[in-house]
């Protein structure tokens, strides 16, 4: 039996890594092909820029492609067991689908393991040198904390805007703070040329007072402001939540969003980067049951083609419930697992039923 389960996690692996490499190549030289000439502007000569930027961009490829890489292996190398006949010979040796579902978790564990490092570790890496080529659409992206960008930040009522910070993000430039009361009114609005962190309170300097009242602003040297608030660091604030660690999205959680986007954004994909560990899992989960009612070669195309409706469903299901997470329509977990629940329900319906039926 661990001999039927090392040849079917071998057949899959190998057809994995295949059309993910496969796909991932296509993608990458497509766009190279495109912004060639840009590209080879910003090098210094030689065709050496667009074997740099062409690695830059299979982390960020390979991450997207990852799921429906994992679907297509399981698939094709269930059609090709199905097509020999051979799916018929395994059911008759007394393995049931759920104990074949066990016997490749270790493979769904590796798989779920390269496809969360890949977009938890690899695409956080490349994503700033992608944006500092600013090509395609990386063109209209910033990074870093000289780009321009405003900062936004918040304490209690207050918001606060600057227009920089250093690295460690202790000195901002060029701040506005909006004094808010409780029922979110304007109290005063104060200006300041340069803020500093020391022992956590902020220092203005050159600052100016403006009251809600119509009364003449102040002009201060001077003023510490306590509010508990601060700048994400040095290049943890540029990128969309899609393009930051599980570290930086629980740094943007545990400080409220510095402002800059609703915390439930942040938490809404740090959910969603957990769930990646599980989806090759719930993809065997979905295939092999399946593959009970397509056992004979006759019924490989049916097989193929219900397996990857199921596929392109769940992506579906999963862009939409994880905008709705975003938007704030449902709480963040349930945005980023209702998607793995639902199919993992339907998994296991499919495979009760091809339990009762074998």
């Amino acid at each position: 039996m661990k001999t039927i389960g090392w040849l079917l996690s071998k057949m899959i692996l190998l057809r994995f890594v295949m059309i993910l490499c496969g796909i991932s190549v296509f993608v990458v030289s497509l766009t190279v092909v495109t912004y060639s000439e840009e590209i080879l502007k910003r090098g210094t000569g030689g065709a050496s820029p667009i074997a740099e930027y062409a690695l830059l961009l299979l982390p960020v490829t390979a991450s997207t492609f990852m799921a429906i890489s994992v679907l297509l292996g399981i698939l094709l190398a269930l059609v090709e067991l199905s097509y020999r006949s051979e799916l018929t010979a395994i059911w008759a040796t007394g393995l049931s689908p759920v104990r074949i579902v066990f016997m490749l978790f270790p493979l769904a564990l590796i798989i779920g393991g390269m496809t969360f490092l890949i977009a938890d570790q690899g695409v956080p890496r490349v994503t700033p040198k992608l944006i500092d080529w600013g090509i395609g659409e990386y063109g209209g992206k910033k990074a870093g904390a000289g780009s321009g960008k405003a900062i936004w930040m918040r304490a209690g009522n207050d918001i606060l805007r600057a227009s920089g910070a250093n690295a460690d993000a202790t000195e901002l430039t060029d701040i506005i703070i909006f004094r808010r009361g409780p029922d979110g009114k304007l109290l005063e609005q104060i200006k300041a040329g340069t803020a500093t962190l020391v022992n956590r309170r902020w220092q203005l300097d050159d600052v100016i007072i403006y009251h809600a009242e119509n009364v003449k602003p102040n002009r201060i040297k001077q003023l510490v402001y306590s509010g508990n608030m601060r700048p994400a660091r040095e290049g943890k604030r540029s990128g969309e939540p899609s393009e930051m660690s599980t570290v930086d999205l629980g740094y943007f959680i545990r400080n409220a969003g510095f402002g800059i986007k609703p915390v439930h954004v942040f938490e809404t994909w740090w959910h969603r980067r957990m769930s990646l560990l599980f989806t090759p899992w719930l993809m065997i989960a979905l295939c092999i049951p399946l593959a009970v009612q397509f056992k004979r070669g006759g019924a490989a195309g049916r097989l193929f083609m219900v397996g990857l409706a199921l596929g392109f469903t769940f992506s579906i299901f999963e862009g939409i419930a994880l905008t709705m997470g975003e938007v704030g329509f449902v709480p963040p977990w349930f945005g980023a697992w209702a998607p793995f629940l639902v199919y993992a329900a339907i998994a296991g319906a499919m495979t009760f039923k091809a339990e009762t039926v074998s």
